[in-house]
């Protein structure tokens, strides 16, 4: 199908300034929050004066039928062209969205996504079909947060889905390749690829398969994780056909032979929590020798509140057959011996080397949190000489507790502001450590002046000390001096 009628939309979306902050003004505040909600009235009263921002926004946005006139105002020439290319239909005086076309907003610029339309709406039944292309969700809003934004030759958008991730990789590499297996999603991802004026190419085919052979520096996936027994409907956003987590297991083992060297797969899963196992030993079989690995577990849910989860994401809430499925569901988590499900990040770098992170971490971070992946890629690996000059991250606080009075705190943390904002308990003379980081002393130096203060043996502090500072290094508490 031809996509001319790309250009003269976009035309059209920037003269009736419709963009995120266009329609975020339009809505007002209560009305853009009741929209994230999938409510629609606020929004239907605050759009009532006829102007193509209005208009677009009722029709796109709030699923609202405008007029015919109304429509040939904000998209001049357009409503025809748009109703043969599938974006929208026409009765008799009235104009309809049969897509959702949403204005997103990056660091950067201004874009335009085309999905199917929200589903749900004002407490409507909210049943997807099979073949249904998620919009923007805070689960794609979540990877383009963790993606590595440095400027690579060649990036992947593995399960591309509307191609979201695809337009994000562009803005920072020269060739950009898109994959799926749901024929409706890369075709809207060829919508939105010229929608927003940038280069994708799009392939048709499951996970890896279209792509043998080559290499990326930049792989960024949100596949189909939902943990299920793989039996019954399939909705292809979220439902891999595979059975547990053996999508995202399949993806980490995998990605490594397509990585370039220095690359950098990320990845935003779900993974099985087995009874008597911790997740961590069980992921830990996964990651491969050649690549660094950073897995942050994020959030671990029940079985009975992911299946409700993921029932109602699909609609079935209140349906004849709920009760059913909630059963099936959770006796086969049982079967499996799944006592919970993990949440989190998996990235994975290429280096030739081996050294695997797990981190349990569901406190609050900063967004994007992708700077801090590539700061942690940075210094890992690496061990601390004595020659080293080290200085203390500048956001870097210490904390401390004790009884009132007493000559020492009987417990110390150090916690980083930014980034991942880990924070570490400490002893004495590893807190005087951070505190002497400033660049002007070596690390051999800082530990000879502890070693006299502390009235040790240099050697022991030296021996109980540096395997410390690799961590602290490794943590990214310390950093190297340029």
């Amino acid at each position: 199908m031809s996509l001319d009628f790309t250009g003269p939309l976009r035309d059209a979306l920037v003269a009736a300034d419709f963009t995120y902050d266009g329609v975020a003004g339009q809505l007002g505040e209560a009305g853009h929050r009741a929209l994230s909600r999938n409510e629609t009235t606020s929004g239907l009263r605050r759009t009532t004066d006829g102007s193509p921002l209005s208009t677009l926004t009722r029709l796109f946005l709030l699923e609202a039928p405008v007029s015919h006139d109304e429509a040939e105002r904000a998209l001049p020439g357009l409503v025809d062209r748009l109703c043969n290319a599938g974006l929208l239909e026409q009765s008799v005086g009235e104009v309809a969205a049969r897509l959702d076309c949403r204005p997103y907003r990056t660091d950067e610029e201004d874009l335009w996504i085309v999905s199917d339309l929200t589903p749900g709406l004002d407490g409507a039944p909210n049943r997807v079909g099979s073949d249904h292309v998620l919009g923007i969700s805070s689960a794609s809003t979540s990877l383009a947060q963790l993606t590595i934004r440095e400027p690579v030759d060649r990036a992947l958008d593995l399960g591309t889905g509307c191609g979201v991730q695809a337009l994000h990789l562009a803005a920072h590499a020269r060739e950009v390749v898109a994959t799926d297996v749901n024929t409706r999603a890369l075709w809207m991802t060829r919508i939105n690829a010229a929608l927003n004026e940038v280069t994708v190419d799009v392939r048709e085919g499951s996970f890896f398969e279209p792509l043998r052979g080559e290499r990326f520096d930049l792989i960024a996936t949100n596949p189909p994780f939902v943990i299920s027994p793989a039996t019954g409907e399939r909705l292809v956003y979220r439902d891999s056909g595979l059975p547990g987590d053996r999508v995202v297991e399949d993806i980490v083992r995998q990605a490594p032979d397509l990585l370039a060297d220095g690359g950098w797969c990320q990845v935003l899963g779900n993974w099985v929590i087995e009874r008597g196992r911790p997740w961590d030993e069980r992921l830990a079989t996964w990651l491969d020798a050649d690549c660094d690995a950073l897995v942050v577990q994020r959030e671990v849910v029940d079985p009975s509140e992911y299946v409700e989860l993921w029932l109602k994401d699909a609609g079935l809430h209140g349906g004849d057959d709920y009760v059913r499925r909630y059963d099936t569901w959770l006796s086969w988590f049982d079967e499996q011996g799944i006592e919970g499900v993990g949440f989190g990040w998996l990235n994975l770098r290429r280096t030739g080397g081996g050294s695997h992170q797990l981190l349990d971490w569901p406190y609050d971070v900063e967004q994007p949190i992708g700077p801090a992946i590539a700061e942690w890629g940075a210094a890992v690996g690496a061990e601390v000489t004595e020659a080293d000059h080290l200085v203390a991250r500048p956001d870097l606080l210490q904390e401390t507790q004790g009884s009132p009075g007493a000559e020492d705190p009987s417990t110390i943390v150090v916690r980083q502001q930014r980034g991942l904002r880990r924070a570490r308990q400490v002893d004495n003379a590893e807190a005087a450590f951070v505190g002497a980081c400033d660049g002007d002393l070596a690390v051999g130096q800082i530990i000879g002046a502890l070693a006299q203060l502390l009235e040790r043996d240099v050697d022991e502090v030296r021996r109980t000390l540096l395997p410390v500072v690799d961590e602290l290094v490794a943590e990214g508490f310390l950093v190297r001096d340029r």
